[in-house]
């Protein structure tokens, strides 16, 4: 007879594997932002015009909300450990057929399905989250989540070294292999499911990921916040390089993306947002957060006269935004943790949105208004995340309170 979850203990983390974790979330996400310096190399080499040069990165990031909806809710239906692998194979396949494009065509439909599959990032968050142990489920998102942060930063950096010692190619061949190599590494220590499968169909499991977000107004809240944050952030980071590289800064893009680096402190904020949500502080976590991310855009908005005053406002930004990412994720998954994968891929569908509309709201208002403009907007957006988590007492303070321990699996 099948054991049941009653029969058989929930598995668990291993403490030491948090840290294979974060790695392989590292590896996975650093896939979608991997093109950005390398756009001009692609369009020179597929005969790509500029103005069509942004359906690279633009199909990448399609087929990463896609990826969010229809690949990370089967987390909560299939084994965690096929899953995961079967999905960083996958990705592997789609590393090399970019490495191996001959037009295009191919490139632009390899970048699609790269993006599609790097969203095995929030299967390996969720899988995190449901493996710890309560007590340090905070802890571990917050080191995963790092991880993935780190991912990003050095996404472009790396890319970059690597495109000018052996060429743009080298970039996905050399990622294909430590993908790979993270699968084995996975595959030995994701410890397959001990529950029985859910009666539910793909089908179910998409529609039921809908009736969340209509049944847990707390759920509702947090992608809000989710969507405004990330505006806010996508706000500075699709026009800064915009204003740096005019006068009377006009910096060079290798110094451009060094700022990114400052970006770091994110993964410092990411671990001890987690810590504090084990604590039951996500409430206050959250409000801090929101109130460092309206602050961060005073010294962003003196970016023209001082390059001091925006290291001082990216640090607070990066800060404030994991804070928030990280508190985010551990309250919607001790909401139902048996529809843990489901809860995190719909809430990252608001973070695509939000990053999306900043992205576009910023290039837009910077053409027509200038830096001033597009740091109001980014205030804005900060500024209405707060209001949402001080006008709305309620449901803020539920964020605060977590279920007991859990089994592990729908």
């Amino acid at each position: 007879m099948p054991r049941t979850s009653d029969t058989a203990p929930p598995a668990t983390l291993p403490r030491g594997s948090t840290a294979l974790f974060a790695l392989a979330g590292g590896i996975a996400v650093a896939n979608v932002y991997f093109a950005q310096p390398l756009l001009v190399s692609l369009g020179e080499e597929f005969a790509i015009s500029p103005a069509a040069l942004g359906a690279v990165v633009t199909l990448t990031q399609v087929g990463y909300g896609l990826g969010l909806f229809f690949l990370v809710p089967l987390g909560d239906l299939l084994d965690p450990r096929r899953l995961i692998t079967g999905q960083l194979a996958l990705l592997a396949v789609a590393l090399l057929c970019v490495a191996g494009a001959n037009s295009a065509t191919a490139l632009l439909a390899a970048m699609a399905a790269v993006g599609l599959l790097a969203v095995v990032t929030q299967s390996l968050v969720a899988c995190a989250a449901a493996l710890a142990e309560p007590g340090r489920r905070g802890h571990v998102v917050g080191a995963v989540t790092s991880g993935v942060v780190i991912g990003i930063l050095l996404a472009r950096t790396a890319s970059g070294l690597l495109s000018d010692l052996a060429g743009w190619r080298s970039v996905y061949l050399v990622s294909a292999a430590l993908v790979c190599a993270a699968a084995l590494a996975l595959r030995r220590v994701v410890p397959p499911r001990t529950a029985p499968a859910p009666a539910i169909g793909y089908g179910g499991l998409l529609a039921s990921t809908v009736r969340l977000f209509a049944r847990e107004p707390l759920l509702r809240l947090r992608a809000s916040y989710a969507l405004l944050v990330f505006a806010s952030f996508s706000t500075l980071w699709s026009s800064v390089a915009l204003v740096l590289s005019e006068p009377p800064t006009a910096l060079s893009p290798t110094a451009i993306g060094a700022f990114g680096l400052l970006g770091a402190a994110g993964a410092l904020a990411a671990n001890a947002a987690g810590r504090l949500n084990d604590r039951g502080h996500a409430h206050r976590t959250t409000g801090a957060g929101l109130a460092l991310l309206c602050l961060s855009w005073l010294p962003l908005g003196f970016t023209r006269h001082s390059l001091w005053a925006l290291a001082a406002g990216v640090v607070l930004l990066d800060l404030a935004v994991q804070a928030v990412h990280v508190t985010n994720q551990n309250v919607i998954h001790a909401l139902r943790p048996d529809a843990g994968s489901r809860l995190i891929g719909g809430y990252m569908v608001f973070y695509s949105i939000g990053s999306a509309v900043g992205a576009s709201a910023a290039t837009a208002l910077y053409s027509a208004a200038g830096w001033t403009a597009v740091c109001v907007l980014g205030a804005g957006f900060s500024a209405l995340a707060l209001a949402v988590w001080a006008f709305d007492p309620r449901l803020t303070a539920r964020s605060s309170r977590c279920p007991r321990p859990f089994p592990y699996g729908p």
